[in-house]
């Protein structure tokens, strides 16, 4: 009686360790990919709040005629994200009606940021009569001058 062996087809522990750790390397770089991907995110959602605090602030003090009220500051609830303050600082040119304006806003909610921008604004409610007919004359006399004969 002669028997003949058949083997069934199995892997060895060799083939099985080898798999396993092949498949713990690819979990592992999933999982950190995935994580890149929240991390992403969780950026751009605090990008956005940024830029909406921003874009109010300027809103508010653009749309602020007082200069007074302008250079004492202010605060802005924000609705989501906490408040920010802003403040103002205004400085003649030599052009007529025009004021440079920096802006500074400050955050106090998560994540904190501080954003400052130079503008340049047209007032005319805002300069002083007699300082505005001189530096319009100071513009014709310059304008005169490059104009030539």
């Amino acid at each position: 009686m002669n028997r003949i062996r058949h083997h069934t087809p199995a892997f060895t522990l060799i083939e099985v360790l080898v798999s396993l750790a092949i498949f713990a390397l690819a979990a592992v770089a999933l999982s950190a990919a995935y994580l890149n991907v929240l991390n992403g995110y969780h950026a751009r959602d605090q990008e956005r709040e940024i830029a909406h605090g921003w874009n109010l602030a300027r809103v508010v003090v653009m749309s602020e005629p007082d200069r007074a009220k302008l250079e004492s500051g202010g605060n802005l609830n924000l609705p989501e994200t906490g408040s920010l303050s802003w403040s103002v600082t205004i400085e003649p040119t030599e052009i007529a009606d025009l004021f440079v304006m920096e802006l500074s806003v400050t955050t106090r909610s998560t994540p904190e940021w501080t954003k400052t921008a130079r503008l340049m604004v047209f007032r005319p409610e805002w300069s002083d009569p007699a300082e505005r007919d001189r530096l319009r004359q100071k513009s014709r006399q310059r304008l005169e001058r490059t104009r030539g004969p």
